[in-house]
């Protein structure tokens, strides 16, 4: 193997471990917003009995009902897709940033499109772990009452199968969500990062970066949250048992807007926000110094 070869490696091992240790200090933080937020965009409006009225009485009620480990449901399958989820997240980004760096485009473009590659990438390897997250995610039961990730994942591939109507029902929209998400999250993030000029002292330039990486997720969220609540119906359970009604992607986010208006189209928006705004910055920064580190120790 050649030096050049040698280094390539290295530095994308580096990218591996850096994106994947970003992925789980992030869901270890934030998770319980996710199952919030979950609950939110799975209801069917206000005819919907056990239906929330606001953030704190989801949480209220949640927490009487089902105990504080109840915000913790559905946690395993992220952290075993988190890390390997957000690993490829952040190498794909790296290195659709060095392909496309061969090509006649601004950088900010190149930001950009990377971001949107990282993302589509990204949608494929995590999917299946996120319709069982989402299933799990929806029952009311206790956390001790609930079956096992694993348990719950056969379950579905006995039923359903490994297809578009079992482990992998809504790619589509997970591909939409994370592709637009990523490509807002890294675009904004970068392309801001060049014009503000980085701060000599070292806990201003912390901030500098939390700042940006805090405006860099809540604005992705925003924009992508559609494609959100589209996937959490196509992979939660349906309104009638044995019927499926939310199946594609673009379907599914008509008959939310026809049946219950455009703003149920940003439902669990404010936990949303909650996680993936703070969220979206920890990653960030986890990975930058993480990256830096390994470079400089390893």
């Amino acid at each position: 193997m050649t030096v050049k070869n040698q280094s390539l490696l290295r530095e994308a091992s580096h990218q591996t471990v850096a994106g994947g240790s970003a992925g789980l200090v992030e869901i270890c933080l934030m998770h319980p917003l996710d199952v919030v937020k979950t609950r939110f965009q799975i209801q069917r409006g206000k005819g919907d009995a056990t239906s929330y009225k606001s953030l704190g009485h989801c949480f209220k009620t949640m927490f009487r009902q089902e105990g504080i480990l109840g915000f913790y449901k559905g946690i395993l399958p992220p952290i075993l897709a988190e890390t390997p989820k957000r690993a490829v997240k952040f190498l794909t980004f790296e290195q659709y940033k060095k392909i496309l760096g061969y090509a006649s485009l601004p950088s900010s473009a190149i930001f950009t499109i990377a971001g949107l590659g990282s993302g589509l990438t990204e949608a494929i390897v995590v999917n299946p772990f996120e319709v069982v997250k989402v299933s799990l995610q929806a029952q009311r039961n206790t956390f001790l009452q609930q079956p096992s990730t694993f348990a719950y994942a056969r379950e579905i591939i006995r039923s359903q199968g490994f297809g578009l109507r079992g482990l992998n029902k809504g790619l589509t929209a997970t591909l939409g969500r994370h592709g637009v998400f990523n490509m807002i999250y890294f675009g904004f993030y970068f392309n801001v990062k060049n014009i503000i000029p980085v701060n000599e002292d070292p806990a201003m330039e912390f901030l500098r970066k939390l700042g940006i990486g805090l405006l860099s997720g809540t604005i992705a969220s925003c924009v992508n949250i559609p494609f959100d609540v589209a996937k959490s119906r196509i992979q939660g359970p349906q309104p009638t048992p044995g019927v499926i009604k939310y199946r594609t992607c673009f379907n599914s986010i008509k008959a939310i807007y026809r049946e219950e208006g455009f703003l149920a189209l940003y439902k669990g928006l404010v936990p949303k926000i909650m996680r993936l705004g703070p969220g979206g910055a920890v990653m960030l920064l986890v990975y930058e110094y993480s990256f830096a580190w390994l470079q400089e120790n390893f």
